[in-house]
């Protein structure tokens, strides 16, 4: 049942600006530390722990003499796989481009990760694309897919294809049922760019069972589009997905399942095509207002009401997806990216907005209650005035709800790139700095950071560097956050 403008506007006056605005702003959280909402509360001495003078973080970044990464003090990290270095048990090189990953908990203290990989178009553009493993290709003549990388407590890894011949594998979302559902950010149809299939879909990769990944189908029940990130909610079954579009901006879908069906190992591959219904979001605040695009919210703690809108052609036979609907009918957001469930919702990542949307900004991240139906401001990145200068946060991609409260986020803005957290409340602080110069001394270039994700045990932080494409894993002295 939709969630009416009505029914909004009228929750909203019970409860009071309580779900209209839950902080005002004093600065948007640019800066380490930043305070991204106001403090009301000054750390009473009847509660420690929750003043201004507890600073969130581990302290200053130390830099790394190896020029790969620079950490807290007492933190360090460990290279899983190098693109170009590290070998497949196959014998190929590691492919390029790592992306997505996500971490699933083996035998006798195994992580197993499930890793993407950005290769667009054709496998003769790339130095390192993914091999065409026997019996996993999508699509013979596209680079991209995912490997599976195996570590265990005492150093040793392994590292297999789950899936070949896909393009442009992004992010995605790891399942309830303990697989991982790759996401193509392309729209390219059979025959352009040299590729022969369809491609813009979700895939779904087993890291237990390599034979349940063979023949790979894609979930077209999902849609066809840029796909980003997806995340399932474990309770009602909702499959929720970002596009990461402009030219019109990117929209963000629901997918609901058809009615009886239930989620499990195998069963996105039974689907049919036009199987349950794909939504598009549609935005209102709390005075009944649409709302057209999601850089209009300007405050931490804005909430808007959500509805959902059908999608008539999820395959976009014709007209892509997001060019189906009018300005009217649906909520907009440029790059919408990253995704991660927890606390009973889904965090969602907006990088940035420029000319092309209503408002500027280097950097949302929204959560989304699907019980309220509500879509809530808890990050917000103001316009990076220099990234060439440390310090400053922009351009957030991936994202993961951290074990030790709040989030880990990924940048990938503009000069300087940091894994950097961002506490409940909203406050940013640094993990790490790429310190991979891929540019020169006069012209720096550093690499997007990709592929947050925590191990089963929450001991080690993973993270990639897309170019050349190196996995990482981080361990230290890790701490609970602050609230505030």
């Amino acid at each position: 049942m939709p969630f009416t403008r009505r029914e909004f506007t009228k929750q909203s006056a019970l409860t009071g600006a309580g779900i209209a605005l839950t902080g005002t702003v004093a600065a948007l959280a640019t800066a380490p530390g930043a305070l991204a909402a106001e403090d009301s509360h000054q750390g009473l001495d009847d509660d420690p722990g929750h003043g201004h003078h507890d600073e969130p973080g581990y302290g200053a970044l130390v830099p790394d003499p190896k020029g790969i990464l620079a950490l807290p003090a007492g933190f360090s990290y460990r290279i899983i796989t190098h693109s170009g270095v590290t070998k497949l048990e196959s014998g190929e090189y590691t492919p390029s481009n790592h992306d997505g990953t996500a971490t699933f908990e083996g035998p006798r203290g195994v992580t197993l990760l499930v890793n993407n990989h950005e290769l667009s178009g054709t496998r003769a553009g790339w130095k390192y694309p993914v091999p065409l493993a026997e019996g996993l290709v999508y699509d013979p003549i596209a680079a991209g897919g995912c490997t599976v990388v195996e570590t265990r407590r005492d150093g040793h890894t392994a590292e297999w294809v789950g899936i070949a011949g896909t393009s442009t594998n992004c992010a995605g979302g790891a399942s309830p049922w303990g697989t991982w559902l790759t996401c193509e950010e392309t729209e390219d149809r059979a025959g352009k760019n040299g590729l022969l299939k369809d491609h813009g879909y979700v895939f779904e990769v087993d890291p237990y069972d390599k034979r349940a990944n063979r023949d790979p189908r894609p979930i077209k029940a999902f849609g066809r589009y840029a796909h980003e990130a997806v995340v399932i909610d474990p309770k009602r079954g909702h499959a929720y997905l970002t596009e990461d579009a402009a030219g019109p901006n990117g929209l963000l879908y629901r997918w609901v399942p058809p009615h009886g069906f239930k989620h499990g190992r195998g069963q996105l591959r039974t689907l049919a095509d036009d199987a349950g219904v794909l939504q598009a979001t549609k935005c209102f605040d709390s005075s009944g207002q649409f709302v057209d695009d999601l850089s209009r919210a300007t405050e931490i703690g804005t909430v808007y009401g959500v509805d959902w809108v059908d999608v008539v052609d999820r395959d976009a036979k014709t007209v892509s997806v997001r060019k189906q609907f009018g300005n009217q009918d649906v909520t907009r957001a440029r790059k919408l990216e990253g995704m991660w469930w927890g606390d009973g919702g889904a965090y969602i990542v907006s990088s940035f907005a420029r000319a092309e949307s209503p408002v500027q900004h280097d950097g949302q991240v929204w959560f989304y209650d699907p019980k309220r139906r509500t879509l809530t401001l808890k990050v917000l990145l103001g316009v990076n005035a220099d990234p060439s200068k440390d310090g400053a946060f922009d351009g957030p991609d991936n994202i993961t709800v951290s074990p030790y409260g709040g989030l880990v986020i990924a940048e990938d803005g503009e000069g300087i790139q940091h894994l950097f957290g961002a506490t409940e409340s909203g406050r940013t602080y640094p993990i790490a700095r790429n310190e991979l110069n891929a540019g020169t001394a006069e012209k720096p270039e550093y690499s997007e950071f990709t592929g947050v994700t925590f191990s089963p045990d929450g001991k080690t932080l993973f993270a990639n560097i897309q170019t050349p494409g190196i996995m990482l894993a981080i361990t230290g002295p890790w701490k609970r956050q602050p609230n505030r």
